[in-house]
């Protein structure tokens, strides 16, 4: 049996992060049964997206992250705050700074959202 994405293993958030040139990233971390745990360092806005057959995780390691939820405001995000955005709920992340999370979502997500 092949060995899953980031297992048995050390990840190392710090160095992933520092390495991440450009303003929007997202990568997988590693796969736990039939979950990824992705990193997103954010900086600017991402677009309108949902997703149909997936519930979103969001865990905020750095900066500050603004989830818009169509139809019910803006939920701001803390270092150590998590949230959940249920599946088929439309939603956008934003950050005013460079700002790090940590996602956990089922692993037939589409990162870009099925809309």
């Amino acid at each position: 049996m092949a060995k899953k994405l980031g297992q048995l293993e050390i990840i190392d958030v710090p160095r992933l992060v520092s390495a991440v040139k450009e303003k929007w990233h997202n990568s997988n971390l590693s796969q736990v049964n039939d979950s990824l745990v992705r990193l997103g360092v954010f900086e600017g806005e991402f677009h309108w997206h949902k997703h149909d057959r997936e519930d979103e995780f969001f865990f905020v390691v750095s900066g500050t992250l603004l989830l818009d939820i169509k139809d019910s405001g803006t939920v701001e995000l803390l270092p150590h705050q998590g949230y959940t955005v249920p599946m088929g709920v439309v939603h956008r992340t934003r950050a005013k700074e460079k700002t790090v999370v940590l996602m956990i979502e089922k692993d037939t997500v589409k990162p870009r959202g099925d809309l």
